[in-house]
């Protein structure tokens, strides 16, 4: 008699921890929103990655020579470690200034930015679920990319809340977090 593989993978209704969530292992990518699983679309299209790409390019290059890091998804950001870790979010882009956050395959606790990129299977998740979770959090800076109308709505925390500002494709759009690195939006949406 042969014997069956079991996979460890999320099952509907049922609430997880982060030590569950690494222990899947069905070959798909999950988030994990306050114990809830909500499987990654596929690979986003090539427009979506090549804004992720130039963002992350340009970021990069303003961190040379500094302490901070960015990096790209599949990239497990921990926002509540000290109660339950039950939120491993997977965002397009984080940048973290503080290297003691790494571990492992991502950031424990709050990064200090944070950029999701609009895909049509996610976007509602992006603007209201996971913007929640940022905010609840205290992420300093939230960046919600759309490639489709080619702008950017750059939410810095302030006492609290999100105030945000709106850039357009010919706009220069300016990281608080970062003092003096201001990304020409024009750069980023080309192709």
């Amino acid at each position: 008699m042969e014997l069956k593989q079991q996979w460890k993978r999320p099952m509907p209704g049922k609430r997880y921890t982060y030590q569950e969530y690494y222990d899947w292992d069905d070959g798909k990518r999950y988030e994990l929103i306050d114990g809830s699983a909500y499987l990654m679309e596929p690979a986003p299209e090539w427009g979506h990655q090549s804004i992720g790409v130039k963002l992350a390019r340009f970021i990069d290059e303003f961190l040379d020579g500094t302490s901070g890091k960015v990096f790209q998804a599949p990239f497990d950001v921990r926002l509540n470690t000290d109660a339950g870790d039950n939120t491993v979010l997977q965002p397009d882009i984080v940048v973290l200034l503080d290297r003691s956050k790494l571990s492992g395959t991502g950031c424990l606790g709050v990064p200090d930015m944070v950029i999701e990129i609009l895909s049509p299977s996610t976007s509602s998740r992006d603007i209201v679920t996971k913007f929640n979770q940022y905010l609840h959090a205290g992420v300093p800076e939230y960046w919600i990319v759309d490639p489709v109308a080619e702008t950017v709505s750059a939410y810095i925390l302030d006492t609290g809340r999100y105030v945000c500002t709106d850039y357009g494709k010919t706009d220069e759009a300016p990281i608080s977090v970062l003092n003096g690195c201001v990304i020409k939006l024009s750069k980023v949406f080309v192709d």
